[in-house]
């Protein structure tokens, strides 16, 4: 309980502690992005557990894993949690909100920033755009915000 308390304390502060993460992530990129490998290293840095695996043709990928193409972006991962539930990752999402989704559990198929934001993970270029983080499920029209950065 005292475990669960203090992922949940960190998840709401915006805190991510390796000892909240346990997650895999398989992350899908193409071999020659490196704002894509910067994103893995960031996540990474916050304790989750991520494979890299290189594709020729991101595109497909997308496609077959069904992925939003209005909120595509550069690399697609899949985050597995502790619980054994899968959510789609696309782009630069910040490690809270895979945090948050480890924590919540929520009833999304997953979370996307489309495009590449500058100052989103791994596209650290000394510019800030403000970006969001967008919810999202299989057949409905619209993504929801589910967090606005910086």
């Amino acid at each position: 309980m005292a475990h669960s308390l203090r992922a949940l304390g960190a998840a709401l502060l915006g805190v991510v502690s390796p000892l909240v993460m346990a997650a895999g992530i398989d992350m899908h990129k193409d071999p020659h992005c490196g704002c894509c490998s910067a994103w893995a290293d960031h996540v990474r840095a916050a304790g989750f557990e991520v494979s890299v695996l290189e594709e020729a043709d991101m595109g497909a990928v997308k496609r077959e894993l069904g992925v939003p193409m209005a909120l595509a972006s550069c690399h697609t991962a899949v985050l597995t949690t502790d619980a054994g539930k899968r959510y789609l990752i696309e782009g630069h999402v910040p490690a809270e909100q895979l945090a948050w989704l480890q924590q919540a559990s929520p009833d999304i198929d997953g979370l996307a920033v489309p495009g590449m934001p500058h100052g989103s993970p791994g596209m650290e270029t000394g510019r800030v755009d403000d970006y969001a983080v967008l919810s999202f499920t299989a057949g409905e029209d619209r993504a929801k915000v589910v967090a606005r950065y910086p």
